[in-house]
């Protein structure tokens, strides 16, 4: 309750405040919108900037021959051989 009176208050004060001071308020708008349009044009710039530096790299990143690594082969054969394993495995089961 104490919230919602509080705000009324703050309303209310500000509304006159606009009202008494209605040139100075226009002064301050006409100074901080060029200055925002300033910040936020120069935002809008870096992130767009980033945004196309970053779909460069995905471009330049693609692969036409995978690279091996060392003892790839070795895992290939152990993979196979507990494929194996596991099919013969599951043929026991099956017979019992």
């Amino acid at each position: 309750m104490k919230t919602l009176i509080g705000g009324a208050i703050a309303a209310v004060l500000g509304i006159v405040g606009i009202s008494v001071w209605w040139e100075l308020f226009l002064n301050l708008l006409a100074g901080a919108v060029p200055i925002m349009l300033l910040l936020g044009g120069g935002l809008a710039i870096y992130l767009g900037f980033d945004e196309l530096k970053d779909s460069w790299k995905k471009e330049d990143t693609t692969f036409d021959n995978p690279v091996k690594t060392e003892g790839s082969e070795k895992y290939k054969k152990e993979i196979d051989e507990l494929k194996d394993e596991i099919k013969t495995l599951k043929e026991k089961k099956q017979k019992k």
